[in-house]
């Protein structure tokens, strides 16, 4: 089996209580966020994390955000807010910007490579701005994918529906608490519905352990 984690935008503007985007209750998984990272990099299992990484200029930045497609200035490019919090600290990361890569030479540095991998992206779901994930997810051909982050009705959302559709085959892992959403009903109904969609859903302990 070759797993991967997919470390979704565990960032201190989400994550931290004072962040500029705070997630309700994040806080709490920071235990298990650092419990993942630390079984992964012991047991020598490759991290992809996304992050977001923004500017002023991006379509999803507004000061009249609808909290859909638009939010309010977050993860600024640069600033301590955009760094991912200590816990799910990255491993010799090879850091892939949104702009086009060579596939092939994208593909052999993956594979070359030993330590995590950081994927930046200027909106929500990593699919559609970072036009090199496709490439990365490719590059790792995982059978099993472990996904954990923030929020689960946004980003955590956008990154199992893209991951679901390129890697169909792959067992797919939603660590139920090691997640966290802006809307937590909305957050309650999507795990129904993904454990009525054949998604695996687990405890940090169970993954851990």
């Amino acid at each position: 089996m070759r797993t991967i984690h997919w470390d979704i935008d565990t960032q201190i503007d989400f994550i931290h209580a004072d962040g500029l985007l705070a997630v309700p209750g994040a806080e709490a998984i920071l235990p298990n966020l650092q419990r993942l990272t630390a079984h992964a990099h012991a047991t020598g299992t490759r991290i992809v994390a996304t992050a977001d990484d923004h500017d002023l200029g991006h379509a999803e930045i507004s000061d009249t955000p609808d909290w859909a497609s638009t939010f309010p200035p977050h993860c600024m490019r640069g600033t301590p807010g955009q760094a991912k919090v200590r816990e799910t600290a990255l491993r010799d990361p090879l850091e892939v910007h949104a702009v086009p890569w060579d596939a092939a030479a994208l593909t052999a540095a993956v594979q070359s490579g030993e330590g995590d991998i950081l994927i930046n992206k200027p909106g929500t779901d990593v699919f559609r701005w970072n036009p090199n994930a496709a490439t990365v997810l490719a590059a790792l051909a995982p059978t099993q994918i472990i996904a954990y982050g923030v929020a689960t009705d946004i980003c955590v959302l956008a990154a199992v529906t893209g991951l679901r559709r390129l890697r169909p085959e792959a067992e797919l892992v939603i660590v139920t608490d090691a997640i966290a959403a802006l809307d937590t009903s909305r957050g309650e109904a999507l795990m129904q519905e993904w454990a009525a969609s054949g998604f695996t859903l687990a405890t940090t302990a169970q993954l851990t352990r």
